[in-house]
């Protein structure tokens, strides 16, 4: 039973405990599906999230790139996690990080040419799994 603002316990209904459990499993399948599709080439789910927030996204303030902290917020990793990612993407020439001219403390991260062609190459195939997993019938 969950807590109330009352204080009170409230029973969760049945049916929404099960579509919340249907969403955690139709994520965890695509989630399966696009790390096996994106595998082949170097890359997992995570990955290629931030590839495409870089590629596609114009950041809030215009400039070339976007803050660490704008890309969390889009593809939901701590930001800690989405450093390390960072890490392996910049090690991999896909990305480059820089400082932030506006501010110093602010890491700016953009894709480099080989990103943007990777990007590009994987855009499809990554669409074409959402596609079947996200529009399939039960």
């Amino acid at each position: 039973m969950a807590a109330h603002k009352s204080g009170a316990r409230v029973a969760a209904a049945p049916d929404l405990v099960d579509q919340w459990r249907g969403i955690l499993a139709v994520h965890a399948r695509t989630m399966c599906e696009l790390d096996r599709a994106l595998h082949q080439h170097g890359l997992g789910a995570s990955d290629f999230e931030v590839l495409d927030v870089l590629a596609e996204g114009t950041a809030e303030d215009g400039a070339d790139g976007f803050r660490v902290q704008e890309i969390a917020a889009q593809v939901h990793l701590s930001q800690s996690a989405l450093s390390r990612l960072i890490g392996r993407l910049e090690k991999d020439g896909l990305v480059e990080r820089g400082m932030c001219s506006e501010d110093r403390r602010g890491v700016r991260v953009c894709l480099t040419p080989k990103g943007r062609e990777l990007h590009g190459e994987v855009r499809p195939l990554q669409r074409a799994v959402l596609s079947r997993m996200l529009t399939a019938e039960e």
